[in-house]
């Protein structure tokens, strides 16, 4: 959707970015519905399939993501897990002592193995819990002054990197010493470290995101963009912006009109959004 360059006959052409760049990118690198195992995620719409295709060029085939994209998901598990127990705590949804009370560290542990580590089980994820706080990089209080926000941020400088350091050293261990990328290799990630961003992330979904006031937050959220997309997609020759009237033009059928609908929709800012929704919706 970046107006950065555009084909010979005045396609969008996006950012125009490397195979590598765009397949370090793509997570879920199959089509809707045609995944290694049922599961709602794809990384591809139909329309894209042309680069999609090019993208892939010189892959192993089915559906194995390259080193890139492997470091992308670990990245994102690493800096949200460690980044959301940080706001949890500076925010005051989260009090440290109870890191370490029973009561509530018990429903933590459900959490993480429900939601996060199934396959690892919940003595694996007790034990990387305590691993964390063994570290001591995490806080015994927080009151919010200058020294224990400091102590706060140092918390996160070192688990993540605690978490980067372990997959490489795993992928190393695997795969030696040489230049990697693509695919000459997969990432490594311990099981120890997935455990330990497990056990981070049902943290901050317990104490947080999985809190019953979140509910009614979510589901504004999702009824706001669902009504957005019902009414760019009444009018969309009316009420597209410009710069998709030519994607609007191009598009062959409903599913080519309704994924500008889409784009529209997803390129919104989030004031923008809730201002149309208040005034049209």
């Amino acid at each position: 959707l970046e107006p950065k360059r555009v084909h010979p006959d005045g396609r969008p052409a996006g950012l125009n970015l490397t195979r590598a760049s765009l397949d370090a990118a793509t997570k879920y690198p199959w089509r809707r519905g045609r995944g290694p195992v049922p599961t709602p995620k794809f990384g591809v719409y139909e329309d894209d399939l042309p680069v999609f295709d090019w993208m892939r060029a010189g892959s192993p085939g089915g559906f194995v993501r390259c080193l890139e994209a492997d470091v992308m998901d670990w990245s994102d598990d690493v800096a949200y897990s460690v980044h959301d127990v940080e706001d949890a705590v500076a925010s005051g949804r989260l009090d440290l002592r109870r890191l370490r009370d029973a009561a509530d560290t018990d429903a933590v542990l459900d959490t993480a193995v429900r939601h996060f580590a199934a396959d690892l089980g919940r003595d694996a994820v007790g034990e990387g819990l305590e691993r964390i706080l063994a570290t001591g990089a995490v806080p015994e209080r927080h009151d919010g002054s200058r020294v224990d926000l400091a102590a706060l941020k140092d918390m996160t400088s070192r688990l993540i990197g605690r978490f980067v350091h372990a997959a490489e050293q795993a992928t190393r261990a695997v795969h030696g010493p040489g230049n990697l990328g693509r695919y000459d290799a997969r990432l490594v990630v311990p099981d120890d470290s997935r455990a330990e961003v497990a056990v981070l992330k049902a943290v901050a979904a317990h104490f947080v995101m999985f809190s019953g006031e979140r509910d009614d937050e979510y589901a504004h959220q999702r009824a706001v963009v669902a009504d957005l997309v019902a009414w760019f997609a009444a009018d969309p020759e009316g009420r597209l912006d410009a710069d998709l009237s030519a994607d609007l033009a191009l598009a062959a059928d409903d599913t080519a009109r309704l994924r500008v609908v889409v784009d529209q929709v997803a390129g919104l800012t989030d004031v923008r959004a809730l201002a149309l929704h208040a005034a049209h919706c």
